[in-house]
């Protein structure tokens, strides 16, 4: 009688120690960047300080990061082949948000603030959203300026035109024109930015 095959379950791959550089890959490393292992090219181009530049086939590659107790990043996964660095890839994640959040913080947000008139506004009126914008544009805060026309109102789109241009010839110590008064549907519009201080 023919005996049964022994089942033998195949052996796990071994898993990389805690402090090898081929260990931390974890989710978030998988969505930016293909590290070590995880490079399916067969061969990348090595860039960076730290290597002789040029092409080399995938296992020189993992194998010079190795030697170097670091990580094989694929920084341009599209190029042919794709370009690769050694580097510690938890140290060049830091950097890269650290980057991140400088570049945010360098990037003013700007703020658009509206003033409405009527084709026919008072002085009262007038007065009270002039010292409006002034303090708008002294915050730095963008003012749009416009004339809104109600039906046939629009018959007095010159006179909303001399209004907008008073009004910037008025904030002209706090801002200037950025865009000239400009009729968009209903509605004639006059942008002015703060001065810089």
């Amino acid at each position: 009688m023919a005996k049964k095959p022994v089942y033998r379950p195949r052996p796990a791959a071994p898993r990389p120690a805690a402090n090898s550089p081929r260990s931390h890959q974890g989710p978030q490393s998988k969505e930016l960047h293909a590290i070590n292992d995880r490079i399916r090219a067969s061969e990348v181009r090595l860039v960076g300080d730290n290597v002789e530049q040029g092409i080399y086939p995938i296992q020189q590659a993992l194998r010079m990061a190795d030697e170097q107790e670091l990580d094989l990043v694929e920084i341009s996964p599209n190029a042919e082949p794709p370009v690769c660095k050694i580097l510690d890839y938890q140290k060049f994640l830091y950097q890269q948000k650290k980057h991140q959040k400088e570049q945010k913080a360098k990037a003013v947000k700007v703020v658009v603030k509206e003033i409405r008139f009527g084709p026919q506004t008072d002085d009262h009126d007038y007065n009270f959203k002039l010292k409006h914008a002034i303090g708008f544009l002294q915050e730095g805060a963008k003012v749009k300026a416009y004339v809104f026309f109600k039906g046939r109102s629009i018959l007095f789109k010159e006179q909303g035109e001399v209004l907008l241009l008073r009004f910037a010839n008025d904030l002209e110590d706090y801002g200037k024109v950025e865009q000239m008064p400009l009729l968009e549907d209903k509605r004639m519009i006059i942008m002015i930015t703060p001065k810089k201080k």
